[in-house]
């Protein structure tokens, strides 16, 4: 700056100096300006560098940090689907399992239960039957009996009446009857 002064200066007092006497480069200034601008670069650079620096690198790592652990989060965040993913699908093919033995179980309840309906009533069935049995038989017996009686009482008529005389006596009653009785029953295989 002082080389353009002292250019003007001389310019002005009428003498002329060209641009490259005494060493005057406009692109090359003097050693003495290097100097004094050089001092205040690296004081600048200096505060710079303790300074400003520092926090720079302090945010970038923050940032770096706050990316890094973006990334980590993300993988972290993406890995705990997975897992949900694969527990879900677990308990889905757990809970389908189920359903599907729930209803196994359930055919097969209604089949034993159909069963046991059918047991139960073949069971009823043949209870009736048997009762029904018991009762013809106790029926037949009755009936019997009472032919055996209405027949004794009419051989006995029919006796009295063809030997003319009147079976009173009891044992003499009973003992006509029962031979009246196993002749008739001798006979009746015969007849049918």
């Amino acid at each position: 700056m002082t080389d353009v002064i002292t250019y003007l200066a001389e310019e002005a007092e009428g003498g002329v100096v060209l641009p490259l006497e005494h060493g005057n480069n406009p692109l090359l200034p003097m050693p003495y300006d290097m100097v004094w601008s050089v001092i205040p670069l690296i004081v600048v650079l200096l505060l710079f560098a303790k300074f400003v620096l520092p926090k720079f690198q302090e945010v970038l790592a923050e940032r770096e940090d706050k990316i890094q652990g973006g990334i980590q989060r993300a993988e972290a965040a993406q890995a705990e689907a997975k897992a949900a993913l694969e527990k879900y699908n677990a308990q889905l093919a757990e809970a389908r399992a189920e359903a599907a033995q729930i209803r196994e179980e359930a055919r097969d309840k209604g089949k034993q239960i159909v069963a046991d309906m059918k047991a139960q009533a073949t069971e009823e069935s043949n209870r009736i039957i048997e009762s029904g049995e018991k009762q013809l038989l106790a029926q037949r017996e009755q009936v019997v009996s009472e032919l055996r009686r209405e027949m004794g009482q009419t051989s006995i008529d029919l006796a009295e009446r063809l030997l003319g005389e009147q079976l009173s006596d009891s044992v003499k009653r009973s003992g006509t009857i029962d031979s009246f009785l196993s002749t008739l029953d001798t006979v009746a295989p015969a007849g049918k």
